[in-house]
């Protein structure tokens, strides 16, 4: 939808009945609590029914209650602050079980991912990363521990891949400065987008690499500028992302590159073993 949820409520506020403006007015004043809430806690909050709440929903033109939620999630996901997050953690885990809530929030995002996963874009980045003459991975702040799982497992088995993060010895831009044609850049970025991730996407695409995205919807600037597109839901934890769904996408992304090529990658860890083994690289 082009405009964007707040427009929407604001404009088509006189057709709403009673118990439609009570959710329309919650969700204009207090939209960063209301787009991490399910159907039913919106529902007792304004006092209404859950069937009125998805009612409403579809109303405005979205798919159900879920569709009006991630809109309001992606209108405002990039705007939190850490104190607003935890704000808003307070309205959505369950502080009386928080292990529970937390696990089960992470199990629905990988659901929820596999649902959405575009399969062509995920074989086209199989592709991609498989025929790449170089391969950089570009993961800052949070996203960091993404690129440095993904980095580790594909040095093992492929040359040339570089993990591209915030040193104190080289930026951003000096450790792609010469990527070019036949490379491959695969930049995570997750809300807070990283701007340093962005600027450097961007120097590699009029470089004239091959851009991989790995990001949370098509909203994302990431995406943007991505050839090839990947998303993940990493909904928000407290001041924290869940990177579950990210973490899983990564390890597919691993595993079927390993089945493509099982015959060289068994002949490396073959090579592997026996240095493990000579050098007592792991506790026996």
């Amino acid at each position: 939808m082009e405009q964007d949820i707040l427009s929407i409520l604001e404009s088509r506020r006189h057709t709403f009945s009673k118990g439609q403006r009570r959710i329309a007015d919650f969700i204009t004043q207090n939209y960063d609590k209301a787009a991490f809430m399910n159907a039913m806690k919106l529902g007792r909050t304004v006092e209404v029914s859950e069937s009125t709440v998805v009612r409403f929903a579809s109303q405005l033109g979205y798919d159900g209650y879920p569709g009006m939620r991630r809109a309001l999630q992606e209108m405002i996901r990039n705007r939190l602050t850490s104190v607003q997050r935890i704000e808003v953690a307070r309205d959505t885990v369950d502080s009386r079980d928080i292990l529970a809530s937390v696990l089960t929030g992470d199990m629905e995002k990988i659901r929820t991912t596999l649902d959405e996963v575009d399969k062509a874009a995920f074989e086209a980045a199989v592709n991609a990363l498989l025929e790449g003459k170089r391969i950089f991975i570009l993961g800052l702040r949070a996203a960091a521990a993404l690129s440095g799982f993904m980095g580790f497992y594909l040095s093992l088995t492929r040359e040339h891949v570089r993990i591209v993060n915030e040193s104190y010895v080289n930026e951003v831009f000096e450790q792609i400065l010469n990527i070019g044609p036949g490379d491959v850049l695969f930049a995570i970025s997750f809300p807070r987008y990283s701007r340093r991730t962005v600027k450097a996407m961007r120097y590699a695409r009029d470089r004239g690499a091959t851009m991989i995205g790995l990001t949370d919807g098509a909203a994302s600037p990431i995406a943007e500028l991505a050839d090839i597109r990947l998303f993940a839901r990493s909904d928000l934890v407290s001041y924290l992302d869940s990177l579950v769904a990210p973490f899983s996408l990564i390890h597919a992304l691993l595993v079927a590159m390993g089945q493509r090529a099982e015959a060289e990658i068994s002949e490396t860890f073959e090579r592997l073993e026996r240095i493990w083994t000579e050098y007592d690289v792991f506790e026996k």
